[in-house]
């Protein structure tokens, strides 16, 4: 069974909200409550993403990256070892022409 967009995106929502709410509090980082929320987090992106995909062909402009990610040119907090999400590559590519059509405009 196919899960609603909108349905996911506010579970991912939700998810964002508590997972803010247990770092902030938290005392300890590796609390148990900031695991779960860290977990909860994941599993929602990743039934948005899916979701998302399903109902409109549309990828995230983000992807999840593993503990084990050890790229310095994309993800530079050598500390943390929780894993995250990265902006894809080809998010970035039209931006460069963007600015350049913005300067060109500037100097007319």
């Amino acid at each position: 069974m196919a899960t609603d967009p909108r349905a996911a995106l506010d579970r991912f929502l939700a998810a964002l909200e508590e997972h803010h709410l247990a770092v902030s509090t938290a005392q300890d980082p590796d609390s148990p409550r900031v695991e779960a929320a860290t977990s909860t987090l994941r599993e929602a992106f990743v039934t948005y993403d899916d979701a998302l995909y399903r109902a409109y062909e549309i990828d995230l402009p983000l992807e999840e990256i593993d503990d084990d990610y050890d790229d310095d040119d994309d993800y530079d907090d050598d500390d943390d070892d929780e894993g995250g999400f990265l902006l894809d590559d080809e998010d970035f590519e039209d931006d460069d022409d963007d600015l350049e059509d913005d300067e060109d405009d500037d100097e007319d």
